[in-house]
């Protein structure tokens, strides 16, 4: 009854390079890092409260779109052979990366570490790009000869820090992966992906196995046995669905050599592609500053969400027990109330049946279409409830309000002067939107926009 397939390889599936800059200290990876990626350091997450300090980003160049990591440096123990964990993080690049972007110093020259790191990497110099930073003129560049002898050919001479040569050097780099993602394919592909997202040992391959009706993944009670994203295609009355298991998220200080590393960038890039992602909880364990920042995650990426409360088996019940937990959930997670929450048990079986019909109707309500007439008899009536105001007195008012778009619902909403709605007022409007129509586990959007291009906001 069910077409499974694991790892699907298709044009129609196609996912982004996951690309790392390896390398010793100050060598100027993060420089290259924020060059290509064209972000600053710190980056503030979405919601409200939730500071992550990422080291991946995506990165487009000529129509092609891949994902960019930053590693910390490979450093030495003292009097020792390079550190056994800065080690297994160079492994681990190896392993999980599809290229590797090796950075050294043009004006320092090949150093023992250097030498060290190009021992490691040398087996798998297929997908090893070397680069020579701080190439910062012509002069340096007759330098980057002193490179060859760690055994991958001419060093590209770049400079991070100016820019110089950094737009060959993407050419060159977009030469090694023909097959990432278009970035015109960003779309979602006709199948509908479900990514099961969390942190470690809450159960997400069990319950993909449930789901699927067969032990297509490895369950093991040993944290982070899933190390990649694995996609598996099977039917749900009568329709395909691509089911993404992920690696879990840990901690960052838990993740920064560690094994879960480069795991993270499968997840994440799992979540970007992804409809639908269903955050998994455990009922034994307090939610986590995790848990938080992966909902958070997918909620800034605008994806339809469900939770996924497993190990309900565990939990000693009486007639509050879910209304205690999701009074617990929303009070941690508030930017989550619209999302639908079922309590199960993958060991047992217990209402797994419940998560897919969850999905069918999340899905449903992501591609519902409410007509303007409706819309705007809908804005008449929370209007006049609550007129828009500004601390400055001046009159701000909204005339009409229509939806654009489906998957996300797109909503905007025609003012005089979108600057001067407030946010409070905008969350308003969200909440009784959802109030009126809706919309359980869908990510809504909605954009104020006034008469002139450079008037027009988003919510």
């Amino acid at each position: 009854m069910r077409q499974l397939l694991s790892r699907l390889e298709s044009k129609d599936y196609m996912r982004k390079y996951i690309v790392s800059i390896v390398g010793r200290p100050n060598v100027g990876k993060s420089t290259l890092f924020n060059r290509l990626s064209r972000k600053r350091n710190a980056i503030v997450d979405f919601e409200a409260g939730v500071t992550r300090d990422r080291k991946y980003e995506d990165v487009e160049w000529n129509g092609k779109i891949f994902k960019l990591v930053d590693t910390g440096g490979i450093i030495f123990d003292s009097g020792e052979a390079i550190d056994k964990m800065v080690k297994h993080q160079a492994l681990l690049a190896i392993d999980e990366s599809d290229l590797i972007i090796f950075m050294v110093d043009a004006q320092t020259g090949a150093t023992d570490i250097d030498k060290a790191i190009a021992k490691i990497l040398y087996p798998h110099r297929d997908k090893v790009f070397l680069a020579a930073n701080k190439s910062d003129s012509e002069k340096i560049e007759w330098e980057v000869y002193d490179f060859l002898q760690l055994g991958f050919g001419d060093a590209f001479p770049i400079s991070a820090s100016h820019g110089r040569n950094t737009g060959n050097f993407l050419d060159e780099l977009i030469k090694m992966m023909p097959d990432t993602m278009d970035a015109t394919e960003e779309k979602p592909a006709p199948l509908t992906r479900i990514a099961i997202v969390g942190k470690p040992n809450v159960g997400k391959s069990s319950i993909v196995n449930r789901m699927l009706g067969s032990d297509q993944q490895i369950v093991t009670d040993v944290p982070g046995t899933t190390r990649d994203a694995i996609d598996t295609i099977f039917k749900y009355h009568g329709k395909e669905y691509v089911l993404i298991d992920t690696a879990g998220l840990r901690r960052k200080t838990k993740v920064t050599y560690g094994v879960e590393y480069f795991s993270v960038m499968r997840t994440i890039e799992a979540v970007d592609r992804a409809d639908i992602v269903v955050l998994v909880l455990t009922a034994d364990e307090e939610i986590s500053m995790q848990d938080i920042k992966i909902a958070s995650y997918a909620k800034r990426k605008m994806k339809e969400i469900m939770i996924a409360y497993n190990k309900w088996d565990l939990v000693e019940k009486d007639t509050h027990s879910t209304k205690k937990f999701l009074e617990e959930l929303h009070f941690q997670m508030p930017f989550l109330q619209f999302a639908p929450v079922q309590f199960i048990s993958a060991k047992t079986g217990q209402r797994i049946n419940r998560v897919m019909e969850q999905i069918v109707q999340i899905e449903e309500e992501s591609q519902k279409r409410i007509s303007t007439s409706e819309l705007n008899r809908f804005m008449e009536t929370v209007v006049e409830r609550r007129p828009p105001t500004h601390a400055t007195g001046k009159h701000v008012k909204i005339y009409y309000m229509t939806q654009a778009a489906v998957k996300p619902p797109t909503f905007i909403f025609f003012c005089n002067q979108p600057a001067l709605v407030s946010e409070n007022y905008r969350r308003y409007l969200h909440n009784q939107l959802r109030e009126v129509f809706a919309f359980e586990g869908v990510s809504i959007k909605l954009i104020f926009k006034g008469r002139k291009k450079d008037e027009d906001d988003l919510a």
